[in-house]
């Protein structure tokens, strides 16, 4: 076979070269009509939550040394459930409240594990300014999960589900969610300020020491 000429080869690299462009401005152009991530902005406003960030890295020790500060916050704001009330809820919704978010299944051993240390976590810090926000993820109806916490003598958490698990989706397409339990502290602007991938002993010393830290605030 012939080979193509040196100038043959040029003009096919340039053709492929404007081909190549031509894709990416599409796909571009997708994502801004789209949105990348979905539910999930990219954080351009949450230098607060950098700083929180920062605040409890020191903090990630003992019960909670997985827990990752984040070095580039994702806007949650927007990332959408159900309340209590059967409602539609956005983090929005939690604005001037420092939250954090637990994903949970009843299928899933661990999860089962720490929901009684989330409920203390609650009693003991839960107010104005913090709440454990524990997600069921179960797809079938609320009976399960409900009467699973009642076997347990969970009472302090509020109900928050999501059987589409279209909230789980969301976040695994930026791999803050990549198995169960997860949980996400999430600062009052509805900013990431860091991820446990994994279970904890959430009613520790350490993972309080680490959420106080998280809701103190700069000296100016």
């Amino acid at each position: 076979m012939t080979k193509p000429t040196e100038p043959a080869k040029s003009s096919n690299r340039k053709l492929y070269a404007a081909g190549l462009a031509g894709a990416v401005a599409a796909v571009a152009a997708l994502y801004v009509i789209n949105g990348q991530n979905g539910n999930i902005g990219s954080g351009e406003s949450c230098s607060a939550a950098l700083v929180s960030a920062e605040a409890v890295a020191p903090h990630a020790k003992g019960e909670v040394a997985a827990f990752l500060p984040a070095s580039q916050p994702l806007d949650l704001s927007n990332l959408t459930f159900l309340g209590p009330d059967n409602q539609p809820i956005t983090m929005a919704d939690f604005e001037g409240r420092t939250v954090l978010m637990n994903l949970w299944a009843t299928w899933c051993a661990p999860c089962r594990k720490e929901m009684p240390a989330l409920d203390e976590l609650q009693a003991e810090l839960g107010d104005a300014d913090f709440e454990v926000v524990a997600v069921n993820l179960d797809r079938g109806g609320p009976e399960k999960p409900k009467a699973f916490l009642e076997e347990i003598g969970v009472g302090n958490l509020a109900y928050y589900h999501d059987a589409k698990n279209g909230l789980l989706k969301d976040l695994r397409k930026v791999a803050r969610a990549t198995g169960l339990p997860t949980t996400i502290l999430i600062s009052p602007d509805g900013c990431e300020v860091g991820t446990m991938y994994g279970p904890a002993e959430w009613a520790s010393g350490e993972a309080k020491a680490l959420i106080n830290a998280s809701m103190t605030k700069p000296e100016a």
